[in-house]
C-alpha cells in the first residue's frame, strides 16, 4: 500500500476530511477492527483529517452507546495524526451536549453541528441555538448546512452572525446549492480563518475553483486518494488535472450512488465497496437493508472497476494490503 503523508494543510481546516462511516457489526454494535482498518485506509491516502457521525456516518440513527464508543475509539486510533471532527446533530439540546462534551474528553478536534431536526426553527430560533452553542461548547465547532434532510437551512445572517464567534471555525454545506455556497464565500471573506468547506462530491473541484477550502467528500471512504489529488491539483493551480479528476468522482457517483430504489443508497454503496476490500462490513442502521444479492455484486464490481481506475491515473495501490 502507497502511504502518503497529510500535507501542512491539516492544521488549517483546509483540504479533504472523509465523513467516515461507521462499521457495525451484524449485531450493530461498533466493528473496533473494522474501524481501525478504515482509519489507516484513509490515513494513507493523505486526507486531511475524519468527521465522524455526520450524514454518511449515519450519527443520528445510531444509539448514543455506539456514538459515544465511535468517538473514543476514533479519537485513540488517529492518535492526533489528523483532526478528528465530531457531529453533535440531534434532536435534543441537551444529547447533543452531552455528545460534545464525551467529544472533548476524548480529545477530539472540533465539532459539526447541524440545525435541530424533526421540529424545524425559524431562523430567530436558530440564531439562538448557534449562539448558546457558542457560549458553552467544549471544542470550537463547524455550521453544517443540511436542508434536505434537516429541513431547515442555515440562512446568511446566521453565517454573518458566526464570524463574530471565536470559536466558529466555518461551515460545511451540504445544500448543493452553489450560489448558495458562493454567497457564503463571501461573507466568509471577511474572517480570513473561517473556512467553507463541501459536501456533495460532485461539486468538490468547482467550489475550490470558487475560492472554497475543501471537500468532506464520502467518496473519500473508498478512494481517498483521488480527492486528495483533486485538492493538491487545485492548490498548485493544475485545473486541467483537477477537471479529469473530478470527472472520474463523478463516475464514482453514477456508478455506485445510483444503485436501486433504497433509502440511503450513498451509504450502501460506500460500505458495500469497503466490504468487498476487506475494510470493513456492510451492515448498515435499522431501518436500512442489505442491497439484494444483484445490486450487491454490480456495485462491488464497479468498486473494483473503480479501484482500477484510479490506480492507473494516480499511480498509486489503493487496495487494502
Amino acid at each position: 500500500m502507497t502511504h502518503n503523508t497529510p500535507s501542512t494543510q491539516t492544521k488549517s481546516g483546509r483540504g479533504i476530511i472523509p465523513p467516515l462511516v461507521t462499521p457495525l457489526t451484524p449485531d450493530r454494535v461498533l466493528d473496533k477492527a473494522g474501524l481501525a482498518r478504515l482509519v489507516e485506509h484513509v490515513i494513507a491516502g493523505g486526507v486531511h483529517g475524519v468527521f465522524i457521525l455526520g450524514t454518511t456516518g449515519e450519527g443520528p440513527a445510531l444509539s448514543y452507546g455506539v456514538r459515544k464508543d465511535m468517538i473514543r475509539q476514533t479519537c485513540a486510533l488517529v492518535a492526533g495524526r489528523v483532526p478528528v471532527l465530531v457531529g453533535i446533530t440531534d434532536t435534543s439540546w441537551e444529547a447533543s451536549l452531552e455528545i460534545a462534551e464525551t467529544a472533548a474528553q476524548a480529545k477530539a478536534t472540533a465539532l459539526v453541528a447541524a440545525p435541530p431536526y424533526y421540529f424545524p426553527p425559524a431562523q430567530c430560533e436558530l440564531l439562538h441555538y448557534y449562539e448558546m452553542l457558542a457560549k458553552v461548547s467544549p471544542l470550537p465547532f463547524y455550521l453544517y448546512n443540511m436542508p434536505g434532510l434537516t429541513k431547515v437551512g442555515i440562512g446568511e445572517d446566521i453565517i454573518r452572525a458566526s464570524l463574530g464567534w471565536d470559536n466558529c471555525l466555518g461551515l460545511k454545506d451540504s445544500s448543493c446549492d452553489m450560489l448558495y455556497y458562493k454567497r457564503a464565500l463571501a461573507i466568509a471573506a471577511a474572517k480570513p480563518a473561517y473556512r467553507v468547506l463541501i459536501g456533495p462530491e460532485e461539486l468538490l473541484a468547482e467550489s475550490m475553483l470558487a475560492g472554497g477550502d475543501g471537500g468532506v467528500s464520502g467518496g473519500a471512504n473508498l478512494f481517498p486518494s483521488l480527492y486528495v489529488a483533486i485538492f493538491d491539483a487545485v492548490e498548485k493551480g493544475d485545473f486541467a488535472e483537477a477537471s479529469a479528476l473530478q470527472k472520474i468522482v463523478l463516475e464514482v457517483s453514477d456508478r455506485l450512488y445510483r444503485a436501486g430504489s433504497y433509502g440511503s443508497p450513498i451509504i450502501q454503496a460506500i460500505k458495500t465497496g469497503l466490504a468487498q476490500r476487506g475494510i470493513c462490513g456492510a451492515t448498515m442502521s435499522e431501518p436500512f437493508l442489505p442491497f439484494e444479492a444483484a445490486l450487491k455484486s454490480r456495485v462491488e464490481t464497479a468498486a473494483v472497476d473503480m479501484a482500477a481506475k484510479i490506480e492507473r491515473r494516480l499511480g498509486v495501490v489503493s487496495r487494502v494490503a
